[in-house]
């Protein structure tokens, strides 16, 4: 049997499968696998073969990947582009025109999640290939998958990229909105002032859950996106004019402000350089810019005196300061309510006696925000303060009084269940005197703020001093998020417990008379399925967060609404990698438009039928619920630890209050990205398809048929099967029998392998106690059950989207499971034959076989390295006059055992990491 190709493996698993008619419990998956090992281990293949495979693999996964981005925002050619958008504008008048462009109609956030997947290479090779209507063939392929190590600097910086291809895109759309405005209503064109998007970025001030990120980090990184987004917009006046007068001043302005992001960049922990760098920024100095207004003012009065094209350039330049200011974006810091709570005990609660969930708290804070005195502070003030909290609120007064006066800063709360914690971010805004530039924004993500968000926005909504602060404002501004509560309760009952809090947050709006102000809604959604962002479409994407339902609610209360998402990390960026990606990407939301909606639209049945839907949401909420609180889900999710993962971020992928190397680690304590990761790479997204069949089942006909005619069950359908096209519980399975000591044992049984006698011995014999094996069947078992009945669902729902080439897809995936398997089993079986070594530095031998095997292979590798060494001294390398006959053997130490045993675990670990990233590429996201 030959099997060096990857046609090889894919007429062999097509063959395997065929087998499963006569015994349905045989796994093709798995019998691929020991095919592959079988080769492996007797040297008919080898693992350069193996990374032979994987290449021409991950070259296949590339051009899938590239095709789907593609997919997601085309048309991608800029004169097309161009095109649509122009036809959009016809047919309305001036009045209309201008209400609806010069309010966002989206604010896009670029975050630093965990989402650097791709090595710099892939990323351009991928984004080059999606970026044109050329074929996209082997040239997206790459030689290099190493990736630079992810540093905060890094994610920074590709922020940065990212966000300026989108400054780009957009100047390229608002110069056509005002030459369409110029030509149709040109003695009105003047007063248009477009702002069609708004971005921003929490890269550098996000310090939930992180220690790593300083407060001289953020100030430094707020001083470098300035002086970046001044050099840009000098380079934009000096191609419209070289000579312009504006230039003698803003010139200056971007060289003053890169001297002082060099001055944070350096190490100031030494208070005496503290000093320096923070006197030279808070010195007057006529180069220190802190408002575009009159830039802005200057730019639209000259243009409306010039026209032509001169004057729209001019004024698309006055629209980019307007829309940014004097950084790259708007910045959004984040910190934990519990950091808040306890700043704000210290402050006001030494003692510890107020319940801050009690109505107590809220008539204390209430007191206290009347009461409180705005403080100076300066960059000691902040240099001592211990309080992350507090910090926050003091860097941000920095930033406002010596970098930026007029862009507002948001202040994001995460994990925000009391009302009583956002009239806390007030107290310490008003503190610091920043009250009238900050928006504060509390996060709905846990199980009990999606179930109590609607009474937590009534009772914050009902405070006088909140409605005041709202009204300064100029907007009510939440956070949702799909990523944990799309791990917790699943991701179709999350979006639909989000929507019914975006209704909420409408009527109490509306209750409270606060229809004078907009609703920012940022509904932070990750770039994969289980993460929130919808795959089949850019409109489904943009309206699974915020559904025309949520919307009309707004829309017919007469609130604004500003719409937010995320586009988190690499993965995010890909959008915006190239000027074409991010102009098409821009079009397609200008198209959607999704700040807007019918507010006569017919009712969806979805929200007509509740007594289906609403039964259909909490029998999926309450399966998703069992799923996560079993043991056996538990323990099969976290069997390998994060070791099947590559490292996608700098953020570290375990939360840092649980960083013990316990043996069964909790479900609670990995995040919500590697989370999602390791379901992609176990072969099955649980939290995206999970509990749809039976919540279906006892009642399908008319589910059936209420969903056929709701657009909305109809996009939940959509996720449902863009997930399902992908999974395999067989693959799941196949995972279990790793584990399985009846299978080492039974292997060499025949003779066939008499090589592998001994190792699969101690294998079998070290596994017959493991219970992995059963915890894995008996969730694949579970996930069948109930796989049959979304089955069953499905055939009586018209497929809206089918997969292209869903069965090529579903084989190359299950032909990366085997081989990775296979290399999982060349490690256990090189594991188990290393030579018995003494218990050192209290790791024993089984320790490390048990690290092995849970995938914690550097560590193991670490251990075995110190435990047989290859680098000593040597007879040779000392100068001595005494002659010895001592040593009289060879001299080659542990040379064997590094080349026999720890060198192949090692590759066989990074091959199998290159098959994570191939798997990712055919899901469409990492997590």
């Amino acid at each position: 049997m030959t099997m060096k190709t990857v046609a090889d493996l894919t007429e062999r698993l097509q063959s395997l499968h065929q087998r499963t008619e006569e015994t349905p419990l045989f796994n093709p998956v798995f019998q691929l696998s020991l095919d592959l090992s079988r080769l492996l281990e007797s040297g008919e293949l080898t693992l350069a073969d193996c990374e032979a495979l994987i290449s021409e693999l991950e070259c296949d996964s590339l051009a899938a990947r590239a095709e789907r981005l593609r997919g997601l925002v085309s048309p991608v050619t800029p004169e097309t582009n161009e095109e649509v958008l122009c036809a959009g504008f016809a047919g309305e008048d001036f009045a209309s025109f201008k209400k609806r462009w010069e309010n966002p109609q989206l604010h896009a956030v670029f975050t630093a999640h965990p989402t650097f997947l791709l090595s710099p290479g892939q990323t351009e090779a991928v984004a080059k290939a999606a970026s044109s209507d050329d074929e996209i063939d082997d040239s997206v392929c790459v030689v290099s998958s190493t990736r630079p190590q992810i540093t905060l600097s890094y994610e920074h910086s590709e922020a940065m990229k990212a966000i300026a291809n989108a400054q780009d895109a957009r100047d390229r759309i608002v110069s056509q909105m005002l030459s369409h405005a110029q030509r149709e209503w040109p003695e009105d064109w003047a007063d248009f002032a477009p702002l069609p998007f708004r971005f921003a970025s929490w890269v550098g001030y996000d310090m939930d859950g992180r220690t790593d990120i300083t407060w001289s980090n953020s100030i430094g990184f707020r001083l470098a996106e300035k002086a970046q987004r001044l050099g840009r917009y000098v380079a934009r006046l000096e191609a419209i004019d070289p000579d312009h007068p504006l230039l003698r001043e803003l010139q200056p302005a971007a060289a003053y402000a890169a001297d002082r992001a060099h001055d944070f960049a350096a190490d100031l922990s030494d208070p005496a350089a503290l000093s320096v760098a923070a006197n030279r920024l808070t010195a007057n100095d006529p180069r220190q810019l802190l408002s575009l207004k009159p830039y802005i003012e200057a730019l639209d009065a000259e243009a409306a005196k010039t026209g032509r094209e001169r004057g729209v350039k001019l004024k698309t330049l006055a629209a980019a300061m307007r829309a940014d200011g004097l950084g790259m974006g708007w910045i959004h810091f984040r910190v934990n309510s519990k950091q808040l709570h306890n700043a704000i005990r210290r402050r006001l609660d030494p003692d510890g006696t107020i319940d801050l969930s009690s109505k107590g708290a809220i008539v204390h804070l209430r007191k206290a925000i009347e009461q409180v005195k705005p403080l100076r502070s300066n960059f000691a003030a902040l240099a001592i303060e211990s309080s992350t909290a507090i910090r926050q609120f003091l860097a941000m007064a920095q930033i406002l009084q010596h970098i930026d006066g007029n862009a507002p800063i948001r202040m994001l709360i995460a994990e925000c269940e009391e009302p009583a914690t956002v009239l806390a971010a007030l107290y310490f805004a008003k503190l610091f005197g920043i009250e009238d530039k900050v928006d504060v924004s509390p996060l709905f993500e846990t199980e009990n703020a999606l179930e109590h968000g609607g009474r937590f926005l009534d009772a914050l909504l009902a405070e006088d001093i909140y409605r005041d602060y709202a009204r300064k404002r100029g907007r009510v501004s939440i956070q949702t998020g799909f990523s944990d509560a799309g791990r917790f309760v699943g991701q179709i009952p999350a979006s639909l417990a989000i929507e019914r809090l975006q209704g909420r947050m409408a009527k109490a709006m509306e209750a409270n008379g606060l229809t004078d102000v907009a609703a920012l809604i940022f509904d932070t959604h990750g770039e994969s399925m289980g993460r929130g962002a919808h795959p089949t479409s850019f409109a489904d994407r943009l309206a699974w967060p915020l559904s025309p339902w949520s919307r009309r609610r707004f829309v017919r209360a007469g609130i604004r609404l500003e719409p937010e998402v995320s586009f988190q990390g690499g993965d995010g960026y890909l959008f915006f990698a190239t000027p074409e990606l991010a102009l098409a990407t821009l079009t397609r939301i200008a198209q959607i438009r999704p700040a807007e909606t019918d507010p006569d639209a017919p009712t969806d049945p979805f929200y007509r039928r509740t007594d289906l839907s609403l039964d259909f949401y909490r029998a999926i909420r309450d399966h998703q619920r069992d799923h996560l609180e079993s043991r056996t889900y538990s323990r099969a999710i976290t069997a390998f630890g994060l070791g099947m993962l590559n490292t996608t971020g700098s953020r570290v992928s375990r939360r840092q209050s649980d960083l013990s190397a316990d043996r069964e680690m909790s479900l609670r304590q990995i995040r919500a990205i590697p989370h999602n990761a390791i379901l992609q790479q176990l072969g099955y997204p649980v939290n995206v398809i999970a509990g749809i069949g039976s919540a279906a089942d006892g009642n399908i006909e008319d589910l059936a048929a209420m969903l056929r005619e709701s657009e909305r069950g109809r996009q939940l359908i959509r996720l449902a099967r863009a997930a399902n096209a992908l999974a395999s519980v067989k693959t799941v399975a196949a995972y279990g029998e790793l584990f399985n000591s009846a299978y080492w044992a039974s292997r060499p049984y025949r003779g066939t392998e008499g090589h592998l006698s001994v190792p699969c011995g101690a294998l079998a014999e070290f596994l017959i106690k493991d219970d992995r094996i059963g915890v894995f069947r008996r969730l694949a078992s579970r996930l069948r059950v109930d796989a049959l009945k979304l089955h069953r669902l499905l055939a009586l729902i018209p497929n809206e989207n089918p997969l292209e080439n869903r069965e090529n897809v579903r084989r190359a995936i299950g032909v990366c499971q085997a081989l990775r398997l296979a290399l999982f089993q060349h490690m256990f079986i090189r594991a188990v034959s290393i030579p018995v070594f003494s218990r050192a530095n209290d790791i024993s031998r089984d320790d490390v076989l048990e690290m092995v095997f849970t995938l914690r292979v550097d560590e193991a590798l670490a251990q075995l390295r110190r435990t047989f060494p290859t680098s000593f001294p040597k007879i040779g390398d000392f100068d001595l006059a005494q002659p010895t006959d001592f040593p009289d053997g060879g001299d080659e130490g542990y040379e064997a055992i590094r080349r026999e045993f720890i060198d192949p675990i090692d590759r066989a670990h990074q091959l199998s990491l290159r098959i994570t990233t191939t798997i990712a590429n055919q899901f469409g996201a990492h997590g």
